[in-house]
């Protein structure tokens, strides 16, 4: 069976480096790719949202699934134009239809939701350019910290967690009256901060059924210690030390079979992932957000665990058999490091040509590529500000952190940086489970 995937990153990367070991895919395409995906299937240079051309060759190549990685198609209603095209009905698209996609799509309606099906999350309130002064009156009724959020998508990027009130109002008008995020910041949450610990859960559900899915913690934050400024993620672990039998139940019982039954209540289809970003509070799940996508750079450090094959647990989807599928993980502990450009999350520079790739990665260790492409001279070389994420399996957190870090330092460009110390918030926990 030939195989489309939507998408450019290392998530992309890393699904097309896990349907390839399936048996059952023939040919694989990414559209559009980059230069990892290159090295194991055809990249096909066509805009994720795109929808016609991508119809247009799902026809031409035989394409009987679509794997949609990036959130931006699914909100745009991907699912919905194949859907709604007769010659294209018969193919399986992985991911949820517009409707459903909203949850990810649109940060006021995932906290209606929350809110309307009695699933714990922060407090919040809305508000637009129009409603900016109740919104400053209401920053000046909060305690602090406080967290702002841009509406609509943000790349990972549209989360300000203020100090104060100074910050929160400074950072409140900058979205609503001088675009700081776009489009995506026309509505802003204000919501609680809440104090914990986050960690991120993933199931694969046909709106009614599901699988879940080896858990993770990604880290946001550009600095060591979780300082400086936000970014689409600066590596992961997997699995997560205090994520134990106890606390996923509640995750279960509290948190996905409310959501579920929220959607079908709601009559919202849903056929694909779903991510929920959680944080711990005293040993409760409060819901941060939801996306509707796997997680990036969190794919890195689930799908080297997942040892079933993933096409046929996406056939399983298909045939509404999730109920009785029987998910194989390896129980060993993988950590994924993200490799960026200097000066990202902000301004950096693109076509650095990358050093390292040629050197024969040790047993259990991956490169992903992210923000990458080969250039004429057919050099692969820098193409974004999260370039390539290493991630490597170990017996522990430890061992797998090590051996990623070591593979990690290897791969250089002028300006390339990483964090050192991803995990390392989570060695007071690892002894209890490792």
């Amino acid at each position: 069976m030939n195989v489309l995937i939507i998408g450019s990153g290392g998530r992309e990367h890393a699904l097309t480096w896990k349907l390839q070991q399936s048996p059952y895919c023939e040919r694989i395409y990414v559209a559009p790719g980059n230069a990892g995906t290159a090295q194991l299937a055809t990249n096909v240079d066509i805009s994720i949202t795109n929808f016609e051309e991508l119809a247009k060759f799902a026809t031409d190549f035989n394409i009987m699934m679509v794997v949609v990685g990036q959130e931006a198609a699914l909100v745009e209603g991907i699912h919905d134009y194949f859907q709604a095209q007769d010659y294209l009905r018969h193919i399986l698209v992985v991911g949820p239809c517009k409707a459903g996609a909203q949850l990810e799509g649109s940060k006021d309606f995932s906290k209606q939701f929350l809110l309307k099906y009695n699933i714990p999350t922060a407090q919040y309130q809305t508000f637009t350019a129009d409603t900016i002064d109740q919104g400053l009156a209401y920053l000046e009724r909060q305690s602090y910290p406080i967290v702002l959020k841009a509406d609509g998508l943000a790349a990972g990027k549209g989360v300000v967690i203020a100090k104060d009130l100074e910050e929160a109002s400074f950072t409140l008008k900058g979205m609503l009256l001088h675009n700081k995020f776009g489009s995506a910041g026309n509505k802003v949450v204000i919501e609680e901060f809440l104090q914990g610990i986050e960690m991120s859960a993933f199931i694969l559900t046909d709106g009614k059924e599901y699988v879940m899915l080896p858990e993770a913690k990604d880290y946001k934050r550009i600095g060591e210690e979780d300082t400086g400024l936000n970014t689409g993620g600066m590596g992961a672990v997997s699995p997560v030390p205090f994520a134990k039998e106890a606390f996923m139940d509640k995750v279960r019982t509290r948190v996905i079979e409310p959501t579920l039954a929220g959607l079908q209540a709601e009559n919202i289809p849903y056929s694909g992932f779903l991510f929920i970003g959680l944080m711990n509070v005293n040993g409760d799940p409060y819901v941060i957000e939801y996306n509707v996508r796997l997680g990036d750079p969190e794919t890195e450090a689930i799908l080297p665990r997942i040892q079933s094959d993933l096409f046929e647990l996406f056939k399983a989807l298909h045939d509404h058999e999730l109920g009785q599928y029987n998910l194989q993980m390896d129980p060993r502990a993988a950590t994924t490091i993200f490799l960026v450009s200097g000066g990202y999350p902000e301004d950096y520079e693109k076509g650095k040509e990358i050093q390292g790739l040629d050197k024969e990665l040790p047993e259990d260790v991956y490169c992903f590529h992210a923000g990458t492409r080969q250039n004429e001279q057919g050099q692969v070389v820098t193409d974004g500000g999260r370039v390539m994420a290493i991630t490597a399996l170990g017996s522990d957190m430890e061992e797998a952190l090590k051996k990623a870090n070591l593979a990690a330092s290897h791969i250089k460009w002028p300006g390339r940086y990483f964090r050192q110390d991803i995990g390392f918030d989570l060695r007071k926990y690892a002894a209890e489970r490792f």
